[in-house]
């Protein structure tokens, strides 16, 4: 018990403390005495009333201050977003584009983290995790890239929104946060839309021009149209020698070069850095696939993913 007390007073009060203070500084040094005095009241509320106060949130108001944006997600709440724009891509994936309050608003959703997404079905809530493929040098909008299937509930319902309709949203959730050199390399296998959280680690990785993360990314599909944005990524791999890109299908087509079949021990030990202190493996796609990718990674030797994994994991998986 008094080491859960200890824990509780630790993150609950003195991590708070100190994001209270630290953003006061970057808001204006003049200011911090009244931080320190409003990281004390309402470290007192904390202990006396149990408060429910999101200290996160209050930073990300000041750091809105600071840079001039207003940072639209909040992790106590769901809010809603308007549709304005949809984007098809091929036969059952869209990109779906909401509007934030306003034009200078930014999201807010760190690098490799993602948001709850919920809508009314049948009179009922249902919220489903999605990590938009846009970032925060994107002003006034984000965008999700949604595959849309029969039988899920979610994705089948914003296949079929119309301009103008919403959708709720809170966060960010997730223990991934990439910054620039986290780690040397990183190896990423993603299945279908599990690419949606790859692209926004190897779109910060490459826009970059100080960070020289290596990435190989295994990208596998059923067939070739299901390929989600396969151009942006040819081009990438070609303009940044820092970025491999090799695609498996299960059912390629007469004249395909690249894997066949499922992605295998050998195909990750061909294309993805061996296990080591200074590399991650990145795992994101549908559960069968995931559960295949834990079998294989495991005769090469690569750490055992944790139930819940964290930032700190060798292999992670969203």
């Amino acid at each position: 018990m008094a080491q859960k007390h200890n824990n509780t007073l630790f993150h609950g009060i003195c991590i708070p403390v100190l994001l209270i203070i630290i953003g006061t500084i970057i808001v204006n040094k003049k200011y911090l005495f009244h931080g320190i005095v409003l990281a004390f009241v309402l470290s007192l509320l904390k202990i006396y009333r149990g408060s429910r106060f999101d200290i996160i949130n209050l930073i990300n108001d000041l750091v809105s201050f600071r840079i001039g944006s207003r940072i639209s997600l909040r992790s106590d709440k769901f809010q809603e977003f308007e549709l304005i724009e949809k984007t098809i891509i091929n036969y059952n994936s869209s990109i779906y584009r909401f509007a934030l309050a306003k034009e200078n608003d930014i999201l807010g959703l760190p690098i490799g983290q993602h948001i709850m997404v919920s809508v009314t079905i049948d009179g009922k809530k249902v919220s489903r995790p999605y990590t938009p493929c846009s970032s925060d040098d994107e002003r006034g909008y984000f965008d999700l890239l949604i595959k849309s299937y029969p039988t899920g509930k979610v994705s089948k319902y914003i296949g079929e929104m119309k301009i103008g309709q919403t959708i709720g949203v809170k966060g960010p959730r997730g223990q991934m946060r990439y910054y620039s050199g986290l780690v040397k390399e990183f190896g990423m296998i993603a299945g279908g839309t599990g690419i949606t959280p790859m692209l926004q680690i190897i779109r910060a990785i490459l826009k970059n021009p100080e960070d020289k993360t290596k990435i190989s990314l295994i990208f596998a599909n059923v067939t070739e149209v299901d390929i989600l944005l396969k151009d942006e990524f040819d081009i990438l791999a070609n303009k940044y020698s820092n970025f491999r890109i090799y695609y498996v299908l299960n059912n390629p087509p007469s004249n395909w070069t690249g894997g066949v079949g499922y992605v295998t021990k050998e195909i990750i030990k061909e294309h993805c850095p061996p296990p080591g202190s200074d590399m991650k493996l990145l795992l994101c796609g549908p559960p069968p696939m995931i559960t295949a990718m834990k079998k294989e990674i495991a005769l090469l030797g690569y750490d055992t993913p944790s139930l819940v994994s964290k930032i700190t994991d060798q292999v992670f998986i969203f």
